[in-house]
């Protein structure tokens, strides 16, 4: 079985063969149920987006801690794949400002899984997609909002440089925000912000009107006139700042799509959705693009960044690089630091046109996946997978996610998490 929504329409840039093959069961599930400003938590069920939370819990002056960045992202997509912000530093995965989830398991049965109930199931949950049993609802932790994020930018040359300043930030507990794009191998900005009610006015950017400039190009132009900035952003426009320009993928989509005159009279038109892109899309542009076009993150310890940083520079050279740092706790579950204690991670998003030499994405991703499983990382599953089975049961720890799936049996009612996302299966 398999959930019913249409591959098209997930913000992942492939179309899975399972659901032609699969039952499909579908959920329509997309309310927010409960907001509950004492015990600090939303109930939401699992189609629920993150534009759809952002409007209703700014309106009222909350927020997730954890709010990963484009409006179409589901709540289900991120519990059951994973979701990451600039916040992360502080509060880890979106996984870990989840709170509870609610299932319906191979047998039919209804089950609720907290850290104290059902535990073994509730952090088997995070990175199975949908392969131990269908969310119908999930609580998630919320915090106080403020009107707007006080953000900085300093631009940094020298990789060696980059990796010790943004290490440094991003163990500083003050920043809520924190952030870099690589824009080359030795050139960076990196941004910290903090929520804020005050606001200079001369400094309000609103970066969230579709006449502005890309957000990223605008950050660029800090490293080109190399100095630093503050300015103060409605925090909503913060939290979908590179929602315009899908990060920098935009760019190769519609080549002028940052030009002034474009913006000021089309702006108000893009993105174009990512499903429509996917349903659109023939299967030879698909394949096109697949051999031409990187789309990665890769979550690799913060003490392997320049190592990183070096290989992925060799082996796909694609520019801008954004750097997101994560604090990674020592929980069960799929992916866990390789010690006993919370690791200082960094997810190192790689979206767009290699430009190394000879590229042939199979072999060149192959040995960027061999890079990140020996330094203890992982892969976002959401991405193209060239890993064979037990390269991948390498890099995730199986052990409690094989357990349960005999426990709740699961081996035929859901596929293993390996087949719904490796090549072979997808495509």
């Amino acid at each position: 079985m398999c959930t019913g929504r249409p591959g098209w329409l997930t913000v992942s840039l492939r179309v899975g063969k399972y659901k032609k093959t699969h039952k499909n069961i579908m959920i329509n599930l997309m309310d927010i149920l409960e907001v509950d400003t004492k015990k600090q938590i939303v109930r939401v069920e699992p189609l629920v987006t993150m534009g759809q939370v952002t409007a209703l819990l700014t309106s009222i002056g909350w927020t997730l801690p954890v709010l990963p960045e484009l409006d179409d992202l589901t709540v289900g997509g991120l519990i059951m794949g994973t979701g990451i912000e600039s916040s992360s530093h502080k509060y880890g995965l979106f996984q870990h400002i989840c709170t509870a989830y609610e299932l319906v398991l191979a047998d039919g049965s209804f089950v609720r899984c907290t850290p104290s109930e059902n535990s073994d199931l509730f952090y088997a949950v995070p990175w199975s997609c949908g392969t131990l049993g269908f969310l119908v609802a999930a609580e998630i932790r919320i915090i106080p909002a403020k009107k707007y994020v006080k953000l900085r930018f300093e631009p940094v040359r020298g990789l060696e440089e980059i990796c010790e300043r943004f290490k440094h930030v991003s163990q500083q507990q003050e920043s809520h925000f924190v952030e870099g794009l690589l824009y080359s191998l030795d050139e960076a900005v990196i941004m910290t912000g903090v929520m804020t009610d005050e606001v200079e006015p001369s400094k309000l950017n609103s970066i969230g009107n579709y006449y502005k400039p890309w957000f990223f190009k605008h950050v660029e132009n800090y490293l080109k006139t190399n100095r630093e900035g503050l300015e103060y952003i409605p925090l909503r426009h913060y939290y979908h700042r590179h929602t315009r320009s899908i990060f920098w993928e935009l760019q190769d989509i519609i080549p002028f799509g940052n030009n002034p005159i474009f913006r000021y009279l089309f702006g108000w038109m893009v993105p174009p959705k990512i499903s429509l892109l996917k349903l659109t899309q023939g299967e030879t542009l698909r394949k096109l693009y697949e051999q031409h076009h990187v789309v990665q993150d890769m979550l690799v310890p913060m003490k392997c960044l320049m190592q990183a940083l070096h290989t992925f520079h060799n082996d796909i050279h694609v520019y801008p690089i954004w750097l997101c740092p994560f604090i990674l706790p020592s929980q069960p579950g799929l992916v866990h630091p390789k010690g006993d204690e919370t690791e200082l991670y960094v997810d190192i998003g790689a979206y767009g046109e290699p430009r190394v030499k000879h590229f042939e994405a199979r072999s060149c991703m192959r040995q960027l996946e061999k890079f990140v499983r020996s330094v203890h990382g992982f892969q976002m599953l959401y991405a193209d997978c060239y890993m064979n089975r037990e390269e991948f049961w390498e890099m995730f720890d199986g052990s409690l996610y094989h357990k349960l799936r005999e426990q709740l049996n699961c081996q035929d009612a859901f596929p293993e998490v390996y087949d719904k996302i490796c090549k072979a299966a997808r495509h």
